[in-house]
């Protein structure tokens, strides 16, 4: 058996997993894992990943979690263009630097933004408080601050001249409230100059291919009670 992705694109890291292995010509079994059926919490995907989430990867008997993980075991077989990974020290930890700061960052803020913005009222039926839906806002304003000043700065891309796997976390993340309605790029012209960038950089048929799922998550019909029951424990997370 050769390598299987366990993905669901409706998730920010399985499409920088996805649109990474798609971009390096990198063959692969696309297994879907159906997040909001609750299909990572099955009995049968914790065979390939205990931890019940995704994107998972299995290469043979091999098995790995954690899309940076993923990102870089991939990056290192298939031998993918020095500039996703830089060899040179210093370019390898820019993108080291990013990919540890975005998981409690960034990530947080967008994922926040699109379960209560949209998710949660338009898929579980769940209230969220005004109050807490500006916080989450508010947060993602300053994330959007801190990767523009501190990373992007005047470059082409996150970590210097050319594109690498910083910016493909980046921009997979950042579409996530902006399928929410989220304006993420107005009134941000250097941000909105790099999304080009990286779609270009990408190739847009790729990068939309990798967000229809996402970018259609407004017209989910309501979850039943059932799919609710079991994604309960999410209500909970994203409302704290």
């Amino acid at each position: 058996m050769g390598l299987e992705l366990y993905l669901d694109l409706l998730s920010q890291p399985c499409r920088a997993v996805y649109i990474f292995a798609k971009k390096n010509g990198i063959p692969f079994e696309l297994r879907t894992v159906d997040l909001m059926k609750g299909q990572h919490l099955s009995d049968a995907f914790a065979q390939v990943n205990p931890l019940r989430k995704v994107p998972a990867l299995k290469d043979g008997d091999f098995t790995l979690a954690e899309s940076v993980a993923i990102l870089l075991y991939l990056s290192r077989k298939y031998k993918a263009p020095d500039h996703w990974y830089p060899q040179d020290l210093q370019a390898r930890a820019r993108v080291d630097e990013y990919l540890s700061w975005q998981h409690t960052a960034l990530r947080v803020s967008c994922t926040r933004a699109l379960w209560q913005k949209m998710m949660l009222p338009g898929f579980l039926g769940e209230v969220v408080p005004p109050e807490t839906l500006a916080a989450t806002l508010a947060q993602l304003d300053r994330c959007l601050q801190l990767l523009e000043d501190k990373f992007l700065r005047d470059q082409a891309f996150l970590t210097g001249p050319h594109i690498s796997m910083a910016d493909l976390v980046a921009i997979t993340e950042l579409m996530h409230p902006v399928s929410a309605g989220c304006r993420v790029f107005e009134g941000r012209p250097k941000l909105a100059a790099w999304r080009q960038r990286v779609e270009a950089a990408v190739g847009e048929d790729l990068f939309q291919e990798a967000h229809a799922l996402v970018l259609k998550a407004k017209d989910m019909p309501p979850a039943d009670p059932a799919v609710k029951e079991k994604l309960r424990p999410l209500v909970r997370v994203f409302l704290q």
